[in-house]
């Protein structure tokens, strides 16, 4: 009887001894070449090279080896059928059963700093991806393997039953398909990027599992956590968990709209957020000033909340944040006594963040719609108050203009209609997702309540009529930033000039959906 045979050829070795020595024990041949072979062959496990079978040497740097018929017709040919096994007698292939590989580190080698093109062209594997596709192809009669943590499976139904299953060769086969895609997606999308195509024919998109969650938006709906193949450093996605309980849907995408606006902030920034739209952002000389003026631009609302602090959480501001109900507070830092603090509460999910790569942090944002993918770049225009225009009668106070700069970062990140009202340190009122821009004035104008003396507004995109700037005068607002752009421009000018306020124009608008 002719014995079994595996190929073995990894460049992950994590658990591989362990595993052929378990082949080996159920009288199986192994095959096997360069390191690998190298690294069975110390540990005492016997192999045969691949030039033994192919009659054939490695050549140009190893870049050809594995691509021969003696191995694809070995991994390929199938044992049901006489045209095939008479083919494989003809021409002296004999069967492998077994087909252990994993791939050139590609994604590890494009991570490092400075690669080459060079260096990332040479670790895009050709033979590798080409025994896994045919051993996977022929899984009814070949086992495929290319997860260290699939080994122990295939031994256990040795062991058992001197051959695996048909449904586990299926599911191995389903997951080489999914490995061979993913790497194939990254090297597509590397090239893509060498040659600076910016919107190609297809799309190549690859992420790697991070967290099975409990449920979704609602507890009916299922769902998974997915971080980019290639991970963003400052992202919601690469932020390490210190205390609390896993993070949820909800969780996630709340923590990711903060993180998004504490990246607007040099200076030390407070950002508390609530259903997607910030409802407290506070910046300071300090990050204990910074914190007051977030928690106290809508003490109600923070409740429930996630607070990301870009600096580190001392002692004081622990002992604040303590005293409240909050999900998630994300950090650089935590003091070993803040941490303390703030680690009592068992539910209370403690997050941090290297915020040094905060501007590092550049990907386009895909959404889903029904049958389809929508793909922007982020809203990170470059903007300067100095080209803001001045259209009103009365010019802004440098008090004002700082203040309308701090309001017009934060409206980019409330949805829209977006209206924020603020002082140079502090959100006062913020209306958000209103199905008309006065609705939305009127929200923040009564949530600023008797703090809207001196304050200012931003609106995310123009006024369509003068109503809004109206009300806004009606309750002392003494300076207004918006992009312009409407027909009705003049009738919001002159309403500004009736009643004393400075209004600019950015040209840029800031909707976000």
């Amino acid at each position: 009887m002719i014995k079994k045979r595996a190929l073995i050829s990894v460049s992950d070795k994590t658990g591989v001894i362990q595993f052929a020595q378990g082949l080996v024990e159920q009288g199986i041949e192994i095959i096997s070449t360069g390191g690998t072979k190298s690294a069975l062959e110390q540990a005492g496990i016997p192999t045969i090279s691949i030039e033994e079978i192919t009659d054939f040497p490695e050549m140009m740097d190893g870049r050809v080896k594995t691509l021969h018929p003696k191995i694809h017709g070995g991994l390929l040919g199938r044992r049901d059928l006489n045209s095939h096994i008479e083919a494989m007698e003809i021409h002296g292939i004999r069967p492998i059963d077994f087909v252990c590989v994993n791939l050139y580190p590609f994604k590890e080698t494009i991570l490092k700093e400075d690669v080459s093109q060079e260096q990332a062209i040479e670790n895009i594997d050709i033979g590798g991806p080409s025994m896994l596709r045919s051993a996977a192809k022929n899984h009814q009669f070949v086992t495929v393997v290319v997860d260290p943590k699939d080994y122990k499976q295939v031994l256990i139904e040795l062991s058992e039953n001197g051959e695996t299953t048909l449904a586990t060769r299926q599911k191995f086969a389903a997951k080489v398909f999914r490995h061979t895609a993913a790497y194939d997606a990254l090297i597509a999308n590397y090239l893509t990027d060498l040659v600076g195509e910016k919107d190609p024919e297809t799309l190549t998109l690859t992420y790697d599992l991070k967290q099975e969650l409990r449920y979704g938006e609602n507890s009916h709906q299922q769902a998974a956590f997915y971080q980019n193949a290639l991970p963003v450093s400052f992202s919601i996605a690469s932020a390490k968990q210190l205390h609390g309980k896993e993070l949820s849907y909800n969780n996630i995408k709340d923590a990711d709209a903060a993180i998004r606006i504490s990246k607007e902030f040099d200076q030390a920034a407070v950002v508390a957020v609530k259903h997607m739209n910030p409802c407290g952002i506070g910046i300071g000389k300090t990050i204990s000033a910074a914190y007051q003026s977030a928690y106290e631009a809508d003490p109600v609302s923070i409740f429930g909340g996630i607070i990301v602090l870009n600096r580190e959480v001392d002692l004081e501001i622990a002992e604040k944040m303590h005293k409240l109900f909050l999900e998630i507070i994300i950090a650089p830092s935590f003091s070993e006594e803040a941490f303390a603090i703030l680690s009592s509460k068992k539910n209370l999910r403690l997050m941090t963040l290297d915020f040094s790569e905060k501007d590092k942090a550049i990907e386009d944002e895909r959404v889903s719609v029904l049958g389809g993918l929508l793909i922007q770049n982020q809203d990170i225009v470059q903007e300067k108050s100095e080209n803001w225009q001045v259209v009103t009668k009365r010019q802004p106070s440098i008090e004002e203009l700082n203040a309308l700069a701090f309001a017009w970062k934060a409206v980019k990140h409330v949805k829209s209609n977006a209206i924020v009202v603020a002082n140079s340190h502090q959100t006062l009122g913020i209306g958000a997702g209103q199905m008309n821009r006065v609705g939305s004035v009127q929200i923040a104008i009564d949530q600023a309540g008797t703090k809207i003396n001196e304050a200012v507004m931003a609106s995310d995109a123009f006024f369509p009529m003068g109503d809004s700037v109206e009300y806004a005068g009606q309750h002392g607002i003494k300076a207004i930033v918006q992009p312009g752009g409407s027909i009705k421009d003049q009738e919001s000018i002159e309403m500004a000039d009736k009643y004393g306020i400075a209004m600019v124009f950015t040209d840029i608008r800031h909707f976000r959906h």
